[in-house]
């Protein structure tokens, strides 16, 4: 008995050396063929330095309404190319790039609060619209994009005139569990995390044809700038950073605090983000409305852009809001 309690022992330790050690033994090859931002700009790229990050957006239009578009997980600006001209009739139009996306720096050590965190991008929007000199805007959010809007709104309510959210990814998708944190912040899972994101390469192709319900529209252009982020130096090391800053919140159980015009929409083949959860979330907020785009997936701003647009011009009809 003593022998095989000796045996389990020896066992238990080589487990428990294996596993502190062994992360340091993995060879991490360096990202190939990687660029700075700015050398992957598009014309019409410009970029900010807020809160010490060069922010990467695009912006069109002009007028006394302001939209704010903020992308989901795993995108960019790219994803509002179909509506930011459209939208630019009824005022000003600015898209921009959250931190570990896009074409935003990737900061790998930053002072006062971290970027990737909620607290951190809910300061980087508020930066934004202060260096653009927007003291209010309509916010519109996709997915984890609209988290974030109506995070925001919770926080700044001075700041919202009101919100469009699309496929918002309040009730799943959320951060990481309180203890498994800390399991991230070990120097075994810093060395290896950035390793492990790096399957979204792979991975990512079948991420993004779930987004839609047809992926089949999905041109050799669309892939090309879905993938273009993959080319930002760091990107992988970003992306790690932003699922270490993950984390649990209360923002469920606070829609009946929203008290902003507001419009959500939904695909009605969400497969990422439930088109029960938008119903239930049109619910939640006082006043919502609701519009359900018939066989569209989790992305209506670019599988359906045409339908998309009629929605928000019946929503801006109803606060007043027309053509220039």
């Amino acid at each position: 008995m003593k022998r095989l309690r000796k045996i389990i022992l020896y066992i238990l330790g080589f487990l428990l050396l294996a596993l502190l050690i062994g992360p340091f033994l993995i060879p991490i090859p360096p990202l190939e063929n990687t660029l700075p931002p700015a050398q992957l700009a598009d014309p019409d790229s410009q970029f900010i330095e807020i809160n010490g990050l060069t922010v990467h957006y695009k912006e069109i239009g002009s007028g006394e309404t302001v939209f704010l578009l903020l992308h989901g997980f795993a995108a960019s600006e790219f994803s509002w190319r179909e509506v930011m001209e459209p939208l630019a009739a009824y005022g000003r139009v600015i898209a921009f790039d959250r931190p570990a996306f896009g074409l935003t720096d990737r900061p790998l050590a930053w002072e006062g609060t971290n970027p990737y965190s909620a607290e951190g991008q809910i300061a980087l929007t508020l930066g934004l619209m202060d260096a653009l000199g927007v003291e209010k805007a309509i916010l519109v959010g996709n997915s984890a994009g609209g988290t974030l809007s109506l995070a925001l709104a919770l926080a700044h309510p001075e700041r919202v005139s009101a919100l469009v959210l699309v496929d918002a990814a309040v009730y799943a998708g959320g951060g990481a569990p309180a203890w498994v944190r800390p399991l991230f912040s070990t120097p075994q899972m810093q060395r290896v995390g950035p390793l492990f994101v790096r399957g979204i390469q792979n991975w990512g192709i079948d991420f993004a044809k779930s987004a839609w319900h047809d992926p089949s529209k999905i041109s050799e252009d669309v892939w090309v700038g879905y993938t273009k982020p993959l080319q930002v130096e760091n990107w992988d090391k970003g992306l790690w950073l932003l699922t270490t800053a993950s984390e649990e919140s209360d923002l469920a159980e606070r829609m009946d605090e929203i008290t902003f015009p507001t419009l959500v929409v939904t695909g009605d083949d969400d497969r990422i983000v439930p088109t029960e959860q938008s119903i239930r979330l049109s619910e939640e907020i006082p006043g919502a409305y609701l519009y359900i785009v018939p066989n569209c997936g989790h992305v209506p701003h670019e599988e359906c852009p045409k339908v998309f647009l009629e929605a928000v011009s019946e929503f801006l009809a109803t606060m007043g809001v027309s053509v220039r």
